[in-house]
């Protein structure tokens, strides 16, 4: 018979999964032997040595061979993930795994994990530690872990979910100090979804605007608390002094940052003035973060965690401590500051004709709001350098034009919000000629980061947007098809194709249905050390470089041009930070995975700020039951459309039971819905009005009923109406299952 110790030596070294066959087979047991072993074995795990089952042991405290793990962070561009079925009561901490790369049956490598990601994968430990190689990625579990304590009439207590693709509550097994009506946290208790969930933290009062941003942070895994070690390190790159000795002076120059009147953090600012030929001298000026945060420091670290700040109308939560990212780092107005400068030469067709870069010393002349630099140029009373500016940029505007980047109008929604927090007003944010203004600066120095880097062979973290798919082009084609409008695959498709497409469209509301088709045929954009264009702004190579406060891509950029252009500054004195404020090796050896992780950080960046201003439109609605609002359809689905309401915002579900008596077929290739008997037609950009119907600010779930030419509600499918005197009514509907009302939801539902 085996020791217990070679047994455990045994599981530990076992390619595959070990459990009583494997073991007997390994030490050649037969017969009475067998026997011995199933004791010694029940022996051991009694004695908190090995966990698991007869088919499949393993190491107590250690990991299974083969598991479902799930990812809890994404670490320096690496997955760390602990075990999916880790008890709450195990003793100790769940052991953490660095996942390997995910590649598919072919070996091609897929996209890169996330926070949240459930994968079935091999499990190793080494001398470093555990590590997993993951074999295939599981679909999400549907259960919210964030929402509303509700008790039902028997006293059982349920978690409604606060996001709006939860459909189910979950049984709440372990309430804590929670009481009905609060907005919790709550964690699961054991592998199966009936076991239910566990309160861990009591958020307070659901319908405090507070709420929303923090069931954003919550519910997409947003790190909002800076650990101390990195808060240390901030306070201690905060002091380091500045001189114009090792920098380029540009105090003189009357540099002017443009922002929002609500801007927390300024880290771009810009200058020109006509060069005598017809041209300009440009500048660009730009926070120096990488002077403060250095490689391989803790502040760094985290920074790298984060990958970008993430804005709410209640709150920022900062890349970087506050110390830094809204005080030494922000370009103020009068203040020195230490800034990374892009020099440029443009011409009189907005040509930039050269470019280099400094480590600069500015001091801001002016910090102006948007609509306040655009009412002075239109009413006459700005500044000469102010007008400079504008001359600068109707000369870079022709270069624009000449290059016919991708024009889609994108209304942004603004949410403001009073002293007290609570909701003052929702608009579509007014696009000025002040915006385009910086747009085209900052284009013009990410394109010079990128020209330059290339320039030295040097890393670069691009901004890639690739054209559309074929797929997607396939679907456009289809699309466009029952317009009668025709879209030739066989030729080269530029940003240019879809411009000249949408201005040959003259009706307003068919516009809007191909501007949304060709808005959903675009690809994504992301961050990556391989070049490949940027397709929407119709440029060969980008890159970020004008926002390093709050984008980590950006602070990249800005250290691998400290290498290649020889920028590093001298060492501080008694400061107890890293040397070098360059690209690490670690920078350069892991850039595609530090790439991958920055561009999921910005989708749940996107994907937090978009739910949160849902929840406030809803919020902002939820008084208004019962109004009829102008509404443009966004989305059309067998099962009805979604319509956001005209200057405000806010995706609204039609379910298409609503929308009369008769029976509505779904076109697919057309995206639209048409009624057998009447022909009506329900299309993506069709302008309509409707009745908001439900309003859920935890959700940010709208629904819309539609309306006749009178403001009535139409007559939905499967209404009855009264019945006639001379009629017997109807016999009562049948109870649920288990004597529950019957569900409309469960009633009725055909096959498709």
């Amino acid at each position: 018979m085996p020791s217990k110790e070679q047994i455990l030596e045994f599981l530990q070294s076992s390619d595959i999964p070990a459990g009583k066959r494997e073991i007997a087979k390994a030490f050649g047991l037969k017969g009475q032997e067998k026997i011995a072993l199933k004791r010694l074995l029940k022996d051991m795990a009694e004695e908190g040595m090995i966990d698991g089952k007869k088919a499949a042991y393993h190491r107590m405290g250690g990991v299974p061979k083969v598991t479902v793990l799930r990812v809890i962070e994404i670490a320096d561009g690496e997955a760390i993930a602990i075990p999916d079925n880790w008890s709450p009561d195990a003793p100790g901490e769940p052991p953490r795994l660095t996942m390997r790369e995910l590649k598919d049956k072919g070996g091609k490598r897929m996209p890169a994990l996330k926070r949240g990601d459930r994968v079935l994968s091999r499990t190793e430990e080494t001398g470093r530690g555990w590590i997993a190689h993951p074999m295939k990625k599981l679909p999400a579990r549907t259960e919210g872990l964030m929402g509303v304590v509700e008790i039902d009439g028997s006293g059982k207590a349920w978690l409604a979910p606060v996001d709006k693709r939860v459909r189910n509550s979950s049984p709440i097994a372990d309430l804590g100090e929670a009481e009905e009506g609060q907005l919790v946290i709550a964690e699961r208790v054991g592998r199966s979804d009936r076991s239910g969930v566990k309160v861990i933290e009591v958020v307070g009062d659901p319908l405090a605007p507070k709420s929303f941003s923090l069931i954003a942070i919550a519910k997409h895994g947003i790190p909002h608390v800076f650990p101390q070690e990195s808060l240390r390190e901030a306070e201690e790159a905060a002091k380091l002094a500045l001189s114009s000795e090792h920098r380029e002076d540009l105090r003189h120059l009357p540099i002017i940052a443009i922002d929002p009147a609500d801007a927390r953090d300024h880290d771009d600012a810009i200058w020109a003035e006509p060069d005598g030929q017809g041209g300009f001298n440009a500048l660009v000026a730009i926070a120096d973060v990488s002077y403060y945060v250095r490689p391989g420091g803790e502040l760094d670290r985290e920074a790298r965690k984060r990958g970008n700040s993430v804005y709410f109308p209640d709150r920022v939560v900062p890349m970087l401590p506050e110390v830094l990212s809204a005080d030494v780092c922000s370009l103020r107005e009068g203040e020195d500051r230490a800034a990374m400068a892009c020099h440029l030469r443009v011409d009189g067709h907005g040509n930039v004709t050269k470019f280099h870069f400094t480590r600069a010393l500015v001091r801001i002349a002016h910090n102006i709001a948007y609509e306040d630099a655009q009412a002075a140029i239109d009413d006459g009373t700005a500044p000469e350098h102010l007008k400079h500016l504008w001359a600068c940029w109707r000369a870079l505007e022709k270069a624009r034009h000449a290059r016919d980047p991708l024009e889609l109008e994108l209304p942004e929604r603004r949410v403001v919000l009073d002293e007290q927090g609570q909701i003052a007003e929702i608009a579509v944010r007014e696009r000025l000629d002040a915006h385009r203004v910086v747009e085209d600066f900052m284009i013009a120095a990410n394109v010079a980061a990128a020209k330059a880097l290339e320039a030295k062979t040097a890393p670069v973290v691009y901004r890639v947007h690739e054209p559309p798919a074929r797929e997607k082009l396939l679907a456009l084609r289809d699309y466009l098809a029952t317009f009668g409008r025709k879209l030739a695959l066989g030729q080269v498709i530029t940003p240019s194709l879809f411009n000249r497409m949408l201005k040959d469209v003259s009706d307003e509301g068919e516009k809007a249905q191909v501007m949304e088709a060709v808005l959903r045929s675009q690809m994504q954009a992301y961050y990556g050390p391989s070049n490949a264009g940027h397709f929407g702004l119709a440029l060969g190579s980008y890159a970020h470089f004008t926002s390093p406060i709050r984008r980590y891509a950006d602070l990249l950029v800005h250290r691998a041009l400290v290498d290649a252009y020889k920028l590093e500054q001298p060492r501080p004195k008694n400061a107890n930070l890293p040397e070098a404020t360059g690209l690490s090796d670690r920078d350069r050896s892991s850039l595609q995975q530090v790439s991958d992780a920055i561009s999921q950080a910005e989708r749940r960046a996107m994907e937090a700020e978009r739910d949160t201003i849902d929840r406030y439109v809803a919020a902002w609605l939820s008084s208004r039951l019962g109004e009829i609002f102008d509404t443009r359809i966004t989305g059309v689905q067998a099962f009805g459309f979604f319509a956001t309401i005209t200057g405000l915002g806010g995706d609204g579900l039609v379910p298409v039971s609503t929308l009369g008596r008769e029976h509505f077929r779904y076109e697919e290739a057309a995206q639209v819905l048409v009624g057998e008997s009447s022909g009506t037609r329900y299309a993506m950009g069709d302008k309509l009005k409707l009745k908001l119907a439900e309003a859920n600010p935890l959700t940010g779930a709208l629904k819309f009923v539609p309306v006749d030419g009178e403001g009535q509600e139409i007559e939905p499918r499967g209404h009855r109406p009264p019945p006639r005197r001379s009629e017997k009514p109807a016999g009562k509907r049948m109870a649920g299952k288990r004597g529950r009302p019957g569900n409309i939801r469960h009633q009725g539902r055909r096959k498709r």
